[in-house]
C-alpha cells in the first residue's frame, strides 16, 4: 500500500467512524464529493490546507495525519516503527495515544494509552465495541458498568458493550496497550 493510499483509507475510517457520509465531509471542508473520494482511494493527495480542515472536523490533531510513512515502503500496512507512532490526544484530557497498528482499516485498532497521574475520565464511555488491555507500568482503577478495579503493571482486561471510565489516582503514569475492535477512530 502506497503512503498516498494509507492516508486516503485511514482518512476513510475516520470519516466513517465519526458518522460522516462522504458528501457531508465533502461539504464540511469545501471540496467535492470527487475530490474526497479521489483522496481516500489515494489517487489524489491533500493539501496541508485540507488536511488542516479534516483534522479539524474529525477532531484528530493535525499530526495525525503525519510521521507515519514506514522507513521501507514494503513495510507499509504491516509495520510500525517506534519513532513513526501516530499521535492522537494532547495532554490537555490527561490522555495521550500513540497509534500501534500501521493503519486504521483493520478489524480492530492498538494503542499504546498513556493516562497521565491524576487523569480522570469522570464520566462514562459507552461505545459498541470489545475492548482489552494489557498493563504495561503504573496502575489505574477501571470503572466497567457498576463494577470498578484496580488494575496495575502485568494486569490485563476485556470488556464488550459496557459503559466504561477510569481514574488515575497515583503520582506516576499508567501506561496501558489497548486495543478496541472495530476501530473507533
Amino acid at each position: 500500500m502506497s503512503a498516498g493510499a494509507s492516508l486516503g483509507a485511514d482518512i476513510r475510517a475516520l470519516r466513517k467512524s465519526k458518522g460522516f457520509r462522504l458528501n457531508e465531509l465533502a461539504l464540511k471542508i469545501g471540496r467535492s464529493v470527487g475530490f474526497l473520494s479521489q483522496i481516500e482511494r489515494g489517487l489524489s493527495d491533500p493539501s496541508i490546507s485540507d488536511l488542516r480542515k479534516l483534522a479539524s472536523v474529525l477532531d484528530v490533531p493535525l499530526g495525525f495525519f503525519f510521521g507515519h510513512q514506514p522507513w521501507d515502503p514494503s513495510e507499509s500496512g504491516y509495520i510500525v516503527r517506534a519513532n513513526a507512532r501516530r499521535q492522537l490526544g494532547d495532554a490537555s484530557d490527561g490522555l495521550q495515544e500513540e497509534l500501534l497498528s500501521p493503519d486504521l482499516g483493520g478489524a480492530f485498532e492498538v494503542f499504546r494509552s498513556v493516562f497521565d497521574a491524576g487523569a480522570e475520565l469522570p464520566t462514562f464511555l459507552h461505545r459498541e465495541t470489545e475492548e482489552a488491555g494489557y498493563v504495561v507500568s503504573g496502575s489505574m482503577t477501571l470503572f466497567v458498568s457498576d463494577r470498578s478495579f484496580v488494575i496495575g503493571e502485568g494486569d490485563s482486561f476485556r470488556f464488550h458493550n459496557e459503559p466504561y471510565r477510569w481514574h488515575n489516582p497515583n503520582d506516576e503514569p499508567c501506561v496501558i496497550i489497548w486495543t478496541i475492535a472495530p476501530p473507533v477512530y
